[in-house]
Formats: C-alpha cells, structure tokens, sequence
C-alpha cells in the first residue's frame, strides 16, 4: 500500500510541509494548526507514509472549505482524571485533539504510571502512527486506535464489520530504530481486493483476526468515544466529524528498567535482521524499522513524491490558486 512510487520527482519534506501549511490556510484553518497539519503529513511522507501523509491535504481543505469539518476548531478538555483525559474536537480535523490528548498522556503517564486518552467529536486523525512514536522518547509502551461511523445494513459482507480503521503499538529501543506497529486491520480485505475472497477460503483464520482487530477499532475507538452504530443517534454539528480515538500509554519503568528493557529491544532489532526476509524484500524489519530508515535517507534525498501523489496536490493548488513545489 505504501510502497515507493516507480515513477516520481524528489521534493523536500520542508517543502511538503510548506505546501500543505498554505493550503490549509488557503481555507481558514489558522497558522498554527496548519504548522502543525503540515508537520505530521510531511513527517508521514518521509517514513513512507504515503496514505496519510500530504496527499491527504486534498480532502481536508475541501471538507473545511466545504464546511462538513470545522475549520477553527476550539479544542476543549471535556473531562479529566488523574489517569485519564477526555478531548472534544470541536468538529474540526481529529489531529488536533488527538495530539493535545497525547501530550497530556504522556504528562500524565510519567506523574501516575498509566494513561487513557479519549478523543470525540472530530474527523480524521492521521496514521496511528503518529501518536505512538510520541510516547516512544518518553519510554513509555504505548496502543492507539481510532473508530468511525460505521453503516452496517443486513445483508453486507460480515467483512464490512471490521470498519478500516487502524491500531498502532510501539516500544523504544536504545541504539536501534524503535517498533512502531501501524496498521489498518482491514487494509488487504477491502471490497476492492479481488484476492479477497481466495484470502478468506484459504486463511479463514487470518480474516477473522483482522476483523476481530476492526472490532476493537471500532468498540474502544468509536463506540467509547460517543460515534453510535446508528448514524441517526448522532450529535453532531459538522457531518465530517465521525471519528473517535483513543491512547492508552504506560511507563517500562512499573515493571523492568526501561535500560534494561531497551538493551533487550536493540538485541532483538540486530537479530530480526539477520532473518532471511519475506520474498520480494531486501532484508528483514521489526515493524517501523523500514520507515526509520527511509526518515534518514530522505530527509537528505528528498520524498519521492509519485505521479498519482503530484496529481493530488496539483488539482487542489488550481483550486486554490497556490502554487506546488515542483513546478
């Protein structure tokens, strides 16, 4: 899903994030969200991200100038304990409440041990991804996930149960890249999938599991976070904001020096890539460990920025009457 494109220009991520950052003020998003928007798209795009890194800049702007998603959102902190911090988005793009929440749970998880971030009441937040690495530096052990309105009518594929939403987990290691395991559990099962089928005659096992995973995407994700199962119980201003998510940190240290625990990480890291690697890969990876490495290289290279990508960004700069970074 995220592989390199074959055919592609090199664009500076600095310069993605400029890109993204104009357009989102092109709309009415004020600067300092829209620093941040264009920070953790561009920041995907170096990992490889390609799904949600700055391409996705394309929808946003049109569901905020189109007015399904609150362009100034006023993030508020709904609820807090000790433990735990409830986020209200406002109606505006979910990264917003979704970074501030994991802020405040990391604060919370060094001061207590554990922490639960909820989010509610917003649209996208992005790749699990970018929660999970936040607490990374922190040695905290960290699972994110996120729901979403989900239509379910008789009749549907038991597939559609799943939703397509994403779970990330991560570790830090000391020397080596960290895991960072971050996924949609339905990605390969998607109606669009002509294997589909095949996959679930021949690894009916496999199929359940990731609809067992989409179960608790939506549950701890979605249902927790207020998003109902019948769209018409639900309350909200802006049509975009159909999305919860949910952090849940807690620190090595309750159990095991994290030095400890992070010599252990590096040793398992050096192992894993000496394994003989899957067909078609050039060598084997704990998850997270291909995105580390293409961070290092193109941040001096530059993203490779395909044709599809280039596409994307130039339709909405017509639109916008800004210029992309290419031309």
């Amino acid at each position: 899903m995220n592989a390199p494109p074959k055919d592609f220009v090199r664009v500076s991520h600095q310069d993605l994030s400029a890109f993204v950052s104009k357009a989102a003020q092109a709309v009415g998003l004020p600067k300092e969200r829209s620093e941040l928007l264009a920070e953790l798209l561009a920041g995907n795009d170096l990992r490889g991200v390609f799904s949600h890194g700055s391409q996705q800049i394309a929808d946003y702007a049109r569901l905020m100038r189109d007015g399904r998603l609150n362009k100034d959102p006023q993030v508020q902190i709904a609820h807090e304990t000790p433990t735990s911090v409830l986020m209200d988005g406002d109606g505006g793009l979910g990264y917003f409440p979704a970074h501030q929440g994991t802020l405040k749970a990391v604060e919370k998880a060094k001061q207590q041990g554990v922490a639960v971030m909820l989010t509610r009441n917003h649209g996208h937040f992005g790749a699990a991804g970018l929660y999970s690495r936040m607490t990374l530096k922190h040695d905290l052990l960290t699972f994110v996930t996120s729901g979403h309105q989900l239509p379910l009518a008789p009749g549907q594929p038991v597939f559609e149960a799943a939703g397509g939403s994403p779970m990330s987990f991560s570790a830090p290691a000391g020397e080596e890249d960290a895991l960072v395991l971050d996924f949609g559990a339905m990605h390969d099962l998607y109606a669009g999938n002509p294997n589909r089928d095949d996959i679930a005659r021949k690894a009916p096992g496999l199929v359940l599991r990731c609809i067992g995973m989409g179960a608790i995407c939506q549950t701890w994700g979605g249902f927790l976070a207020g998003v109902p199962l019948d769209e018409a119980r639900a309350q909200k201003k802006f049509s975009g904001a159909n999305q919860g998510s949910l952090v849940v940190t807690f620190r090595i240290d309750l159990f095991l020096p994290p030095d400890q625990f992070k010599k252990e990480m590096d040793e398992y890291v050096r192992r894993v890539g000496t394994l003989k690697p899957l067909e078609g890969f050039d060598r084997a990876y704990l998850p997270g460990g291909i995105e580390a490495a293409r961070e290092r290289a193109w941040r001096q290279e530059g993203v490779p920025v395909g044709s599809w990508h280039q596409q994307r960004l130039e339709k909405l700069a017509e639109e916008l009457g800004i210029g992309v970074p290419w031309k």
